[in-house]
């Protein structure tokens, strides 16, 4: 496969692409990538690493995934999710590499095509799902791949997870994304209300129907539904749910006319289906129906490295951006377990943030349950109660009296500024060891 023919190749694809040897150099680019980076790209000369994210080596050797160290082990395509420094600053992008052979089967290069995600980043941006961890850049891989097909996608992880904003990320990368985006709170539903949310109803259809009503599925038309909680709908009205999914027909509440129902299946839940599906709580066939692709949603602890970058993030939102934590504050929230998820990791921010006297956040602006004060010792402590000032003064005499390192050190392990500790002592008339 000669040279101009290669370049054809790659300037038939619609996605930033390029085609490159084994020793990571750049043989063939299209408009569409030199677009995407502001590194130059020269022919025969550049690497695809030093292009896309700077570095003098490959990816491999810097401790992420290689697509083309893939594809060179196991010859066949390969895809990540990696960072890259682009035009528009760090932008995740789905990367497929894919050997190119020539006309003996020998493979002569691969060629590499990215597709940008823009519904997450790897730093503070509002609207967008933030990480950097490898369990969420493998969540970004799957909901890459769902947005790409109209399969019904099943979200699964803990409450708090982010599993709404997973299923708009779905929508917005989808063709439906110029079209509605309908949730649908499966939560608390009743028969009834169930039928008249989703198909509508005419006019008279029921005591107070005095004008006819659209149902969610109407409003959907073209875009995308999310059934949240899918798990909390009864088995009664499963029957209806399905019949909807399988015919992807419905009626309004007292309408003789059948309407067409046009819309991406989305749907969300904390429960384990299957394990209701054995024990005859959720019907199999429905399950099927909904479960196309499932998507898993890490909970909190399984992306503890995420948590710095989130309490950033959190912060920049809010009326405290200029606030910060400390590393030790940090190191402290990393080894809570988070049975709330992010929500939860966003309300301790808020808390914290509210607790800080400046602008760092210390350990002592925390929540009582991350610092592992239970009942039980919330009661010891109440029992030996003291002005809170009267236990500072106690605390720092017991610990003036033994520590033999010097002032910026005690400092440090109290995770507070050398002036603030110097200003403490002098308040209670406090002498360092030794001074």
């Amino acid at each position: 496969m000669n040279a101009s023919l290669i370049q054809s190749m790659i300037n038939a694809i619609d996605k930033p692409a390029i085609f490159i040897t084994n020793d990571y150099v750049i043989q063939a680019v299209n408009d569409a990538y030199r677009e995407t980076y502001d590194t130059e790209v020269i022919i025969g000369n550049s690497t695809c690493y030093a292009v896309s994210h700077r570095n003098d080596a490959p990816c491999d050797k810097r401790g992420e995934e290689c697509p083309l160290a893939q594809c060179q082990k196991t010859n066949r395509p390969s895809s990540v999710v990696h960072i890259h420094n682009t035009n528009e600053g760090k932008t995740y992008c789905d990367i497929l590499m894919k050997p190119v052979r020539d006309e003996d089967g020998m493979t002569i290069g691969y060629l590499e095509i990215l597709d940008r995600i823009s519904y997450a980043a790897a730093d503070s941006q509002k609207n967008k799902m933030i990480g950097g961890s490898d369990n969420f850049k493998q969540m970004l891989n799957r909901i890459n791949r769902a947005a790409q097909s109209e399969i019904a996608v099943l979200l699964q992880g803990e409450t708090g997870a982010g599993k709404e904003l997973v299923a708009q990320a779905v929508h917005q990368s989808s063709r439906r994304k110029d079209k509605p985006f309908v949730v649908i709170e499966c939560t608390g539903l009743n028969e009834s209300l169930f039928e008249s949310e989703l198909f509508g109803y005419e006019k008279g259809a029921f005591t107070g129907a005095t004008n006819s009503k659209k149902g969610l599925i109407e409003v959907a038309n073209g875009g995308t539904v999310f059934f949240d909680e899918i798990g909390d709908v009864p088995l009664n009205m499963q029957v209806k749910l399905l019949r909807l999914l399988e015919t992807q027909c419905y009626r309004p509440v007292g309408g003789l006319k059948q309407k067409k129902a046009d819309f991406r299946l989305v749907c969300a839940s904390h429960k384990n289906l299957l394990a209701m599906v054995e024990k005859g709580e959720f019907r199999q066939d429905l399950y099927f129906r909904i479960a196309g692709f499932p998507i898993y949603l890490p909970a909190l602890r399984e992306r503890k490295s995420d948590i710095p970058l989130l309490c950033k993030h959190f912060l920049a939102g809010s009326e405290h951006r200029h606030k910060h934590f400390s590393e030790r504050a940090l190191q402290t929230l990393s080894q809570y377990s988070f049975p709330g998820n992010i929500r939860e990791l966003k309300s301790i921010v808020e808390q914290a943030a509210l607790m800080s006297n400046d602008d760092d956040i210390l350990i002592s602006d925390l929540p009582p349950q991350i610092l592992g004060v239970g009942p039980t010792e919330t009661q010891a402590i109440a029992e030996d109660i003291m002005p809170l000032e009267q236990a500072e003064q106690v605390y720092l005499e017991k610990i003036c009296k033994h520590f033999d390192g010097s002032p910026d050190e005690l400092a440090n392990k109290l995770d507070v500024s050398t002036r603030t500790l110097y200003r403490k002592l002098q308040r209670y008339n406090i002498k360092l060891k030794g001074s």
